[in-house]
């Protein structure tokens, strides 16, 4: 028996976007990302694997924001 669930969204998640620390940390990521492959287009400005360790480190920031409390979604 399988039971299929329907994704919906949260009720509050313009809030949620706009707020949390996960949503921010996970665009700075994805911009890290880019980065890594438009740069090198243009010339050997950092060394070689500088964005993949910066998007790196943003999402792990975002998965750990995901578990940290953050009081001022709530206001």
């Amino acid at each position: 028996m399988t039971t299929t669930r329907k994704l919906c969204l949260l009720a509050d998640w313009r809030k949620i976007a706009r707020r949390a620390w996960s949503v921010r940390l996970s665009i700075v990521a994805a911009i890290f990302t880019a980065a890594e492959v438009v740069v090198p287009l243009f010339g050997d400005v950092l060394p070689r694997g500088v964005f993949v360790l910066l998007a790196f480190s943003a999402s792990i920031g975002a998965a750990i924001a995901r578990l940290v409390a953050q009081p001022e979604m709530h206001r």
